[in-house]
């Protein structure tokens, strides 16, 4: 792995670290972090009350770097992937969506709800 992307890989981390703790301040309660299905990962599995929620998490240095990692295109991978884990985590949910929280440096995460 390059030194680029091993920094980039634990900025990721980190940020991972940050939402699942913001999450949980806002009263979710984390199932998992980086669950893997054959159609791509999901970085946080969530809920709060009957909710179920899959969250991709994106750091970027800037408002507008944030804005472009949410793009639907990026969201469908999450989304079928959400679908894939749907049966093993439904059992104490009513729904489910998918959500995001970017993390950017010297600010609160943003969390994005219901964006597919």
């Amino acid at each position: 792995m390059t030194r680029d992307r091993t920094a980039a890989e634990r900025k990721g981390r980190r940020a991972e670290t940050w939402a699942a703790l913001y999450l949980r301040l806002k009263g979710y309660r984390i199932h998992a972090r980086r669950v893997r299905t054959r159609a791509g990962e999901v970085d946080i599995v969530a809920q709060r009350g009957r909710t179920l929620v899959f969250v991709e998490v994106k750091w970027r240095p800037t408002d507008l770097a944030a804005d472009a990692a949410i793009a639907p295109g990026r969201l469908a991978r999450v989304h079928r992937a959400a679908e894939a884990l749907w049966p093993r985590y439904s059992a104490a949910a009513d729904g489910a969506r998918v959500d995001a929280v970017l993390v950017r440096p010297g600010r609160w995460p943003l969390h994005l709800k219901g964006l597919f």
